[in-house]
């Protein structure tokens, strides 16, 4: 019997960012890409997933994917098997953040989308990747996903609600990953989902920074089917 796992991109990431780790998960896993290019809002990116979902699913979120998972647990928790949440963070954003987006937006605004995205890479990627394959796959990714989306995008991340104070009602199998190299997502942040989530385990990928599905897709499918088994 096969097991439905829908897969949740994050920001300026389509269907590619799983594609390394899929061929490596267990032969009886249904993976399905989430669209969460059309909602400007994290809660309506959620309603989105999960009228497209079957009706019993593992999800897995990376990034922004995991703000949308952690949604995707409020709205419809009953349908959710397991909670794999990669890369993310439960937090709002701080004021500080929000302004460096602001100011990101308005260059891509500008025409200067190719300078954002290849900008970007140095904090999302491991250093040993930054001058190789993968920080084009990340770079081509971003121009694929286009200037419409990565605006609506950034509009819901910066607006999207807190959600610690839900993380003690969480009751599957939940998978905490990060990379060890990750600059966005501090390695506390991750122990704090861990720590609060009442079946969570932690997992650090090692050589990978925030991307770590592109960076150690096999120690990221390694996980998640253990994971998957549990």
């Amino acid at each position: 019997m096969f097991q439905p796992l829908v897969m949740v991109p994050g920001l300026r990431c389509d269907g590619f960012l799983y594609q390394l780790v899929i061929p490596h998960l267990g032969g009886n896993i249904a993976p399905v890409i989430a669209d969460v290019s059309i909602d400007d809002t994290i809660a309506g990116m959620a309603t989105r997933v999960l009228a497209a979902a079957p009706p019993r699913f593992a999800l897995a979120g990376l990034s922004m994917g995991g703000y949308v998972a952690l949604e995707i647990m409020r709205q419809a928790p009953e349908r959710v098997t397991h909670l794999a949440l990669l890369d993310t963070n439960a937090r709002p954003d701080t004021d500080e953040r929000k302004q460096a987006r602001l100011a990101e937006m308005e260059l891509v605004r500008q025409g200067k989308s190719a300078l954002v995205s290849r900008m970007a890479l140095p904090g999302l990627l491991a250093p040993t990747h930054l001058d190789g394959p993968v920080a084009d796959q990340v770079h081509d990714m971003a121009m694929r996903v286009g200037t419409d989306t990565y605006l609506r995008q950034q509009t819901a991340i910066m607006a999207r609600i807190d959600s610690r104070p839900c993380l003690k009602d969480i009751g599957v199998p939940t998978l905490v990953g990060v990379g060890s190299e990750d600059k966005l997502i501090p390695l506390p942040l991750s122990e704090e989902m861990a720590e609060q989530i009442p079946d969570a385990e932690l997992v650090i990928f090692p050589d990978a920074g925030h991307i770590p599905t592109l960076e150690n897709p096999e120690a990221v499918a390694e996980a998640m089917n253990a994971w998957l088994n549990r």
